[in-house]
């Protein structure tokens, strides 16, 4: 059986979303380690202890598009082809000016530095609320003030409690407290379009002024597109600055809402990814997806 030919059909396994991307992170750890090969679907299937059917199932609901089209996605060629896609957006992006709002699909993002007193104070008299949810990716920690997102990172049973203590490592004079139900709604709105309540989104962040510079210039690299760290060394004025920019877009303190996982070496390889390059590639894949079935 081809994998254009599978059923199409509802399927009967469990619509968990962690699971699904435990799932899909598998295939890719597997398509990645042997892309030479290009395994069969016959083969992936097995190795994710699903069958053909299901498989099908799987990857049409998490990326919008087949297991054939998938492993398209992955690929260096794909890659190549969306920086040159995306080079022409961009520029008219950068040319329209970095100083406006970001768009991540049909959400608004805008950007709110600290002041250098509140830099210093490092979240003093601030409240954090903070919860742990599943996303597409997998699950997250997220930190939020009435002033908005501050922290978002995605997280492993094994890594939660380190990145709990980073947290408050990085607002050291802030409060604290958990709050799952209030922090489940800024959740949906980042990650599902469907149950989005309002069309803009704010975001905290303290960091250097080159730092907030580069994440300003990441938000105009829409959903679907890619750029790689010379074009936002450009972008912000400072071409030479190309090591500097990597250092920044690394330490970018909101996943996929401040997107980093957009950016790519200019030779459209990966580029590494704080929270893995495995992960980095499911972001874009799925971007892909569902950006083509739009």
């Amino acid at each position: 059986m081809s994998i254009d030919s599978l059923p199409s059909s509802a399927d009967s396994i469990s619509r968990d979303p962690l699971k699904d991307y435990q799932r899909i992170e598998a295939a890719i750890e597997y398509l990645r380690a042997n892309a030479a090969r290009q395994p069969s679907l016959a083969e992936l299937s097995q190795v994710i202890h699903l069958s053909e059917y299901h498989l099908q199932r799987l990857f049409a609901r998490w990326a919008g598009v087949s297991p054939k089209r998938f492993v398209q996605l992955l690929t260096l060629e794909h890659a190549k082809k969306q920086l040159a896609c995306s080079a022409d957006l961009l520029t008219a992006s950068y040319e329209a000016g970095l100083s406006g709002p970001g768009r991540l699909h049909d959400l608004f993002v805008t950007i709110e530095a600290v002041t250098p007193g509140e830099f210093k104070a490092r979240g003093e008299s601030l409240e954090i609320r903070y919860g742990q949810h599943p996303t597409p990716f997998g699950k997250c920690l997220i930190g939020e003030t009435t002033r908005g997102v501050c922290f978002l990172e995605f997280v492993t049973p094994h890594t939660i409690k380190a990145v709990q203590l980073k947290l408050q490592e990085r607002w050291p004079g802030a409060v604290l407290r958990e709050d799952r139900a209030g922090t489940a709604q800024t959740v949906q709105a980042i990650f599902n379009a469907k149950k989005r309540s309002n069309s803009s989104l704010s975001v905290l962040l303290q960091g250097t002024n080159f730092q907030i510079q580069v994440w300003r210039a990441l938000l105009r690299i829409p959903l679907g597109h890619v750029s790689h760290y010379a074009n936002i060394a450009q972008w912000i004025g400072r071409p030479k600055a190309v090591r500097a920019v990597g250092t920044a877009v690394g330490a970018n303190p909101i996943a996929w809402l401040i997107p980093c996982h957009r950016v790519l070496r200019s030779d459209g390889n990966l580029g590494g990814y704080h929270w893995g390059e495995t992960r980095k590639q499911a972001c874009l894949a799925w971007e892909a997806g569902h950006t083509q079935q739009a």
